[in-house]
C-alpha cells in the first residue's frame, strides 16, 4: 500500500511542476525609458506572448524551424521580436536576423529588444558561446544597447577574441558612465588587454 501511496505522491508534484511551467507568463514587450540610454521590457501578456510561451520548449537547434514553419508568430512587432528571439535561442542567428528584418525599419531595434530580454538570462548564466552571437544580433539592429554591449564584449573575451572584445568594451566605458561593478569588470579587461 505504502507504495501506491508514494507513486501517486510523486505523479500528482510532477503534474503541478508541469501545470506551473505551462502556464508561466512569457514576457511581453513593453518599452519604459531608461536613463542610460536604453530601455527596459517588462512581462506583459498577448497574442505574441502566448505564442512565446507555447513555442518556447521548442526554441532550441533541433526543433526551432520546422516548429515555427508550423505554427509561425503573429505578424506584429511583438511577435517578430519573438519569432527572432526563438530562432536566437536555437542558435539560427540568420533565421532571427530575418525575422526582425520582417519589423518596420525604424522598429526593428524594439524587436531586437526582445531578443535581448530573451537572451539576458543566457548571457547572465555565463553561456558566452551561445550569448556572444545573439548579442552581437541585437548590437546590429540597436548599437547603442550598451548591456548587449557589455555582454557581447566580456563573451569575445572568454572566447579569445581579444580585438573584438576590446572594441565593445571601450565602447562599453565610453557609453555607460555608472561606477559600478559592470564598469569596473568593463575596465579590468580593458587593462588585461593593454598589458
Amino acid at each position: 500500500m505504502l507504495r501506491v501511496h508514494y507513486v501517486l505522491g510523486v505523479a500528482y508534484v510532477a503534474i503541478c511542476v508541469m501545470l506551473i511551467r505551462g502556464y508561466g507568463p512569457a514576457p511581453r514587450l513593453e518599452l519604459l525609458p531608461h536613463p542610460g540610454g536604453t530601455t527596459q521590457f517588462t512581462p506583459a501578456t498577448g497574442e505574441a506572448g502566448a505564442w512565446f510561451r507555447s513555442m518556447k520548449p521548442y526554441c532550441n537547434a533541433v526543433e526551432v524551424e520546422t516548429r515555427q514553419q508550423a505554427a509561425p508568430a503573429p505578424e506584429t512587432l511583438e511577435g517578430f521580436g519573438y519569432s527572432a528571439g526563438c530562432y536566437a535561442l536555437g542558435g539560427k542567428i540568420d533565421l532571427a536576423r530575418e525575422a526582425i528584418e520582417r519589423a518596420p525599419a525604424d522598429q526593428q531595434y524594439k524587436a531586437a529588444g526582445i531578443v535581448f530580454a530573451l537572451a539576458h538570462p543566457v548571457a547572465d548564466a555565463g553561456d558566452d558561446k551561445s550569448a556572444g552571437p545573439i548579442m552581437e544580433l541585437v548590437l546590429e539592429f540597436w548599437p547603442n544597447h550598451y548591456q548587449a554591449r557589455y555582454h557581447a564584449g566580456m563573451s569575445s573575451y572568454i572566447l579569445g577574441d581579444l580585438q573584438r572584445a576590446g572594441m565593445h568594451l571601450t565602447r562599453f566605458v565610453d557609453e555607460y558612465r555608472q561606477n559600478d561593478g559592470w564598469r569596473r569588470n568593463a575596465l579590468d579587461v580593458l587593462d588585461r588587454l593593454d598589458d
